[in-house]
């Protein structure tokens, strides 16, 4: 990918993961994350948000970093998947795990975390493959 490409997926995977994110946590899950308040910050405190978009912001760049330069002519949507679920794997699924390890989450609410982040991850990585593949 050329650097003006690797910039507008920069720009377009941020975008993408800050919406992605806010419908999966802020509005799917938001009911399970109410019956586990007592884990979560309690909503008048606004002043961690932020670092979700520096959260967002490092995610977008290692994801585009990461990305390999050469894929095989135009079967970018196969690259695409298999991009996806090889980030969920490495970012979602051991991620929610390990915080099941160390925090009092319910198993089904892990469960529906890696579920919806698969989705996400399809999308991201089908998003990532068209950008890159134009």
């Amino acid at each position: 990918m050329t650097m003006k490409k690797k910039i507008l997926a920069f720009v377009v995977i941020l975008v993408l993961t800050t919406l992605t994110n806010f419908l999966v946590h802020a509005v799917l899950l938001q009911g399970v994350y109410q019956q586990n308040a007592n884990l979560m910050r309690p909503p008048q405190d606004q002043s961690h948000a932020p670092f979700l978009l520096v959260g967002f912001f490092f995610f977008a760049l290692a994801f585009v970093w990461l990305y390999p330069n050469r894929t095989t002519g135009g079967q970018w949507p196969i690259h695409g998947l298999r991009y996806g679920v090889a980030v969920w794997l490495l970012a979602a699924v051991s991620r929610y795990f390990i915080y099941y390890a160390i925090q009092p989450w319910p198993i089904n609410t892990v469960l529906l975390q890696i579920a919806y982040e698969f989705v996400m991850m399809l999308i991201l990585g089908e998003a990532l493959a068209f950008v890159a593949s134009r």
